[in-house]
């Protein structure tokens, strides 16, 4: 029987709809029979949603089952458990999250002993072990408590960031009623910080609903008030996270990351000399970076396509626009608190405000719906539309550019230009927008 659950972020769907307690169970019995380890020690995290306590006792009853040890370590952020898994040398790390989705959606992402998710010649195996006769070792495994995960995980960030002093800043975060909610506000105030919090009150159903990374106007509204330096919005799980400065102006992901890779570069840890990105990152920033003289590989969207590339050149960071930031010399994923902090020790003594890493080119993104997906590949054919592409391109060459592709999961056709005017990126998005629906109508 033919499977495809994983996507690119591990396997993700409506908790017990799609995302049932007997597929966790399977799941984790299946990825512990794959095992090399004779009793693999598993970590278990989860974030807040109402779904996680079931699939977290899904997952230890499928490790148990299948003869290994499960480990709940309860509610952390994501980035927690490769961290966790490396210092305690454990085998696996499963992670309940659905990240920035609503609280009805969860997803179980897997890691391995080396801290990186699976690939995917392992979670192949994993989805081809699911048809195999179950795994009946001599003796079941055993489900325990693992006390002081929270206080690991904290001692790794703050000896990393020991040197970083924030006493007198005023921060506000939003911690999105997720997994960062005792986390983020504990770190930042051992690192002398006065520190507000908004939606640090989980109740299963709340997270990311109207706060964190992805809903950023109840923070914007607090920031504008002016009591507060700069602000962090975290998303669910807390790999994510987006600045504000002090008069409540976002400062997204390409920001974030040209600031640390110029900060990196001048102490002489940005490993390799470069740093990885997406085909949606500002074209600012790959001027910034090319006056800098730190070299830009681009990737295709998605962290694990940015991990990807650093591995394979042997640098330390990457990020996207939406505050995914990879930094290996932290940790082997995106750590939302590792990257706010990271940030701060950029700035030093400057305002947010001040930060002058790059300047970022206005852009327009314009996603054109087809009637199904099999028109997207045959409009972006027609002649009138690469036509229109090679214009606008020609047009921008040195200036800006123009990005025209299909979506990966919708039948969607997404356009996007950056220009060094709102005006002009306006009129180029337009003419490209009109093309492509022409060719879609016809």
């Amino acid at each position: 029987m033919t499977r495809q659950l994983f996507g690119t972020d591990g396997v993700r769907g409506r908790a017990g709809d799609f995302l049932t307690a007997e597929l966790a169970m399977r799941l984790a019995g299946a990825a512990v029979a794959l095992a090399p380890e004779e009793h693999p020690q598993v970590l278990i995290v989860r974030d807040t949603r109402e779904s996680g306590e079931m699939l977290e006792a899904a997952i230890a009853a499928g490790v148990a089952a299948a003869g290994g040890d499960a480990l709940l370590a309860g509610v952390l952020p994501t980035p927690a458990a490769p961290l966790l898994v490396r210092r305690g040398g454990l085998s696996l790390a499963a992670v309940i999250s659905a990240s920035h989705n609503p609280y009805e959606d969860n997803g179980i992402k897997l890691f391995g002993a080396d801290g990186f998710k699976l690939g995917d010649d392992d979670e192949h195996a994993i989805e081809a072990q699911l048809d195999a006769p179950a795994h009946n070792p001599a003796r079941p495994g055993r489900v325990r408590r693992l006390s002081g995960a929270l206080e690991d995980y904290l001692s790794e960030l703050h000896a990393r960031f020991a040197g970083l002093e924030l006493t007198g800043r005023r921060i506000l975060l939003d911690c999105a009623n997720g997994a960062t909610y005792r986390a983020a506000p504990e770190l930042f105030r051992r690192l002398g910080a006065e520190v507000d919090v908004l939606a640090d009150e989980p109740d299963g159903r709340n997270i990311n609903d109207g706060c964190g990374s992805t809903h950023l106007g109840q923070i914007q509204a607090r920031m504008a008030e002016g009591r507060h330096d700069l602000g962090f919005a975290f998303d669910g799980d807390g790999d994510r996270v987006l600045a504000l400065d002090a008069a409540g102006s976002i400062v997204d992901g390409d920001e974030l990351v040209a600031l640390a890779a110029l900060h990196l570069r001048d102490r002489g840890l940005l490993d390799g000399g470069g740093v990885a990105v997406t085909v949606m990152t500002n074209y600012g920033f790959h001027v910034a970076m090319g006056e800098a003289g730190i070299e830009v590989a681009t990737t295709a969207v998605g962290d694990r396509y940015v991990l990807d590339e650093l591995r394979r050149r042997g640098w330390a960071l990457g990020g996207e626009q939406s505050g995914h930031i990879i930094n290996l010399a932290v940790g082997p994923s995106g750590d939302g608190i590792a990257s706010a902090l990271l940030t701060l020790e950029a700035l030093g003594d400057r305002d947010l405000r001040e930060r002058g890493a790059m300047h970022k080119l206005p852009q327009r993104l314009v996603n054109i719906r087809a009637r199904e997906r099999a028109g997207l590949l045959a409009a972006l054919e027609r002649a009138a539309v690469r036509d229109a592409i090679a214009t606008a391109a020609d047009g921008l060459r040195g200036r800006g550019r123009v990005l025209v592709r299909p979506s990966g999961t919708e039948p969607l056709i997404r356009v996007m230009v950056e220009a060094p005017s709102e005006q002009e990126t306006d009129e180029v998005c337009a003419a490209l927008t009109l093309a492509v629906e022409q060719a879609l109508a016809g």
